[in-house]
């Protein structure tokens, strides 16, 4: 627990696969949110209750640890399916908390909802969301294996394969494996068991995605949607700059994604050891180059997510790569750990290793689990954080950050006074006569330390203008 507690101090917020409240004045409804979103999200996760996260973490006072518990216990039955928790005792810097271990609900009955409203929530990056429509959709195709890169494209023919690609992609079989699919001599024939074509010569989703002229023309959301966040000095008013909209088929996306990288990402220029100087980008390209080529591979290709893009959002202190569908037969902690290749489109995949990008003839993925690894190395190398995996069943996120800045939180730096008057209006709604009595301080100090409390965001007043003037603590 403290070694978890620590991390969350140094990442200044919670994790997509914990949450922290501070339970002080009793349960908090936005808990109903949160046992949802981890109940549907991979894995589970944690809830700890009693910390406050505005003064980095630090521990509360809980006044009915038993009746939190009992709470907790109760409202996790009202929802469809329950949910399942394990709740425990744990102390941080001595004091005690709850933790309640939020069990995964199985696969066959996600999405797990409020009963009550019918609402279901997943867990994002920054926060927990209601599921739309398509998002409930997703969660149900999910129950069966996909297949559908193996399905015919309506409508498609031999020519919609751009020749160079399949040239290319010929040769590449036949020269790294000659003695399996490349001993076919016949083009028609190895294209078919390959899975790119149909015996009648339909190209397969797979098949037209990777070697297509235009797959767009049947999938136009299968594109990359790239924008970076203005710069202080573009015109007022900007929305987004160098932002585009990627085509064509996987090897030629990946290309073009990577020349919108070296349009787009700040540079620096760095002396070497040798005596060469060298511009150095924001982010390592070899390592974009790998998130891109996984989100393009791996999104689902279901009819749910026909209408979503992989999206590619470049903010001034890190970069976002998101794809619909999460991971596919491993888990985010394993992700770089283990040499295991899972592909939730197989035969895409199985294609893709034999693809070559049309201006370098480099090799689209090599499917030997090493993508992951050359994203943590080349972060490592630029001195960069390691890259945040968020894994939320139907959407998988990837984010890359700059050097990591200090936290700065609004409960920092609070004096012991401050600090009590703080922790008295957690449990509940306070006038000052009330602080004075309680906290046995001068009236004059206690406005002082709330009209801090105020200037930081952490403390509202009420009433006022003939009415009776209260103060509470804002909610987690």
């Amino acid at each position: 627990m403290n070694e978890l507690v620590a991390r969350l101090r140094t990442a200044g917020g919670d994790y997509d696969d914990v949450e922290v409240k501070s339970a002080a004045g009793g349960l908090p409804q936005s808990l109903a949110s949160t046992l949802s979103a981890l109940a549907n999200h991979p894995g589970g996760g944690t809830i700890i209750l009693g910390l406050d996260e505005a003064t980095g973490f630090r521990p509360v006072q809980l006044a009915d640890p038993q009746a939190l518990k009992q709470g907790l216990a109760h409202k996790a039955r009202s929802f469809s399916p329950p949910v399942q928790l394990t709740i425990s005792d744990a102390e941080v810097d001595g004091a005690p908390v709850i933790v309640a271990r939020v069990h995964e609900c199985d696969p066959s009955a996600k999405p797990c909802r409020i009963t009550a409203s019918g609402t279901a929530y997943m867990r994002g990056y920054d926060g927990d969301f209601p599921l739309s429509d398509l998002e409930e959709q997703a969660f149900l195709a999910a129950r069966k294996p996909p297949l559908f890169d193996r399905q015919p494209v309506t409508g498609a023919t031999r020519e919609d394969l751009d020749s160079d690609l399949v040239t290319a992609f010929l040769r590449s079989v036949r020269e790294r494996d000659p003695h399996g699919l490349g001993r076919f001599p016949d083009d028609a024939e190895l294209l078919r068991r390959a899975g790119v074509t149909l015996p009648d010569g339909t190209p397969t989703v797979a098949g037209l995605l990777a070697l297509g002229v235009h797959p767009q023309e049947w999938f136009p959301r299968f594109v990359i949607q790239a924008s970076a966040e203005p710069l202080p000095t573009d015109p007022t008013g900007s929305r987004a700059r160098n932002q585009t909209t990627i085509t064509g088929a996987i090897p030629r996306m990946l290309e073009e994604a990577l020349d919108w990288a070296r349009r787009t990402f700040d540079t620096s220029v760095v002396s070497a050891p040798d005596g060469t100087v060298r511009d150095r980008p924001a982010y390592p390209y070899i390592a974009f180059r790998e998130i891109i080529a996984n989100a393009l591979l791996h999104r689902d290709l279901d009819h749910w997510s026909a209408g979503m893009a992989v999206e590619v959002r470049l903010r001034r202190d890190r970069l976002i790569v998101s794809n619909p569908g999460g991971l596919y037969g491993i888990t985010v902690d394993r992700l770089g750990q283990d040499a295991v290749t899972s592909a939730r489109n197989a035969r895409l995949v199985a294609i893709c290793q034999y693809a070559r990008t049309p201006e370098t003839g480099a090799r689209v993925i090599e499917a030997l689990a090493t993508g992951i690894p050359i994203v943590a190395h080349a972060l490592a190398e630029a001195g960069l954080p390691p890259a945040h995996y968020i894994d939320a069943a139907i959407r998988f996120t990837v984010v890359l950050r700059q050097q990591a800045v200090p936290v700065i939180r609004p409960g920092d730096d609070l004096n012991e006074t401050e600090l009590r008057v703080y922790d008295a209006l957690a449990a509940g709604t306070r006038t000052v006569a009330d602080l004075k009595q309680e906290l046995n301080l001068s009236a004059p100090n206690i406005r002082k330390a709330l009209r801090e409390l105020r200037s930081r965001g952490l403390v509202e007043q009420l009433g006022g203008r003939g009415r009776p003037t209260t103060y509470r603590k804002l909610s987690d």
